[in-house]
């Protein structure tokens, strides 16, 4: 009769510590994601003010080799690659876009509004923003795996031990790249988003090619193009240093590798989004 208290005793002991274990290893880890967050934040802006020093130092001092060629190469693989995709995402969207608003719209007798909203839509959102999550898959996750493998390979030491710095022959080459031809994806972006918008208002919704392209003209304004161009060179900036920093981080041999290249396009992509949350912000408030 004496040992069932005790035995109750001791299992009433043996689950408030297990609660207590779990709640203390859910702060571990809540707390261990806080740090990593910081330490990669922290990390993420110190790489961008070494990446311009070196570009200013390379700009400036003749002494200094700034890599044109591989510049031009990085342009080439980040930017020209890319564009097929974004001409074929940007179209459909358009499409889509144009499809989705024409039954509310022609309730109201305002098909032809599908113009104005194709328009602003692409120039100010989508047309950067799209572009953007197109980039993160296409040459964020590349740069991420081709600079984890070098660190893999040892051949960042390497660089170090020739006194090259990494930074200024391998990150500044792939963020100024990223940054100039994702501006550009956003320019040809925006025309094929709306060319999509064009051929399904004009071709299935039956609206006149006179006055889709009037009610275009007359929706876009110079501030919605510049500030999808806003848009676009800070999102390239993210892109670049997010997947450069991702890649020179890389541990653990080529399971490191595909942990950066995946960690990559999802960090990427939330980056992109919060931004782009931020911006719609400010301009509204200022009344861009």
């Amino acid at each position: 009769m004496s040992e069932g208290p005790q035995a109750s005793g001791r299992g009433r002991s043996s689950w408030v510590g297990r609660a207590v274990e779990a709640i203390g290893r859910t702060m571990y880890r809540r707390l261990d994601s806080g740090a990593g967050l910081v330490k990669f934040i922290g990390g993420g802006v110190y790489l961008i003010g070494d990446t311009v020093r070196w570009l200013f130092k390379g700009l400036r001092s003749p002494e200094i080799r700034f890599g044109w060629e591989n510049l031009w190469s990085q342009m080439v693989r980040v930017g020209v690659k890319s564009i097929s995709i974004v001409v074929l995402v940007e179209v459909f969207i358009g499409i889509i876009l144009a499809l989705q608003m024409a039954p509310t719209l022609k309730s109201y007798g305002q098909i032809e509004r599908v113009a104005d909203i194709v328009a602003i839509a692409m120039f100010r959102e989508l047309g950067p923003l799209l572009a953007g999550i197109v980039l993160s898959g296409f040459a964020g996750a590349s740069i991420a795996a081709e600079l984890g493998t070098m660190v893999e390979g040892e051949e960042i030491k390497a660089l170090r031990a020739t006194a090259l710095n990494p930074i200024q022959y391998l990150v500044v080459p792939r963020v100024v790249a990223t940054i100039v031809m994702l501006t550009l994806l956003t320019v040809i972006a925006d025309i094929v988003g709306v060319f999509g918008g064009f051929l399904t208002g004009t071709q299935i919704l039956n609206i006149d090619s006179t006055v889709y392209l009037s009610y275009t003209r007359d929706a876009i304004t110079v501030t919605d193009f510049i500030t999808g161009l806003i848009k676009a060179a800070v999102f390239g900036l993210m892109i670049s240093i997010i997947a450069c920093y991702e890649g020179l981080s890389v541990s653990g041999g080529a399971e490191g590798v595909g942990r950066a290249t995946t960690g990559t396009v999802v960090k990427c992509i939330v980056a992109l989004i919060l931004a782009d949350v931020v911006f719609t912000a400010l301009f509204y408030a200022f009344g861009l």
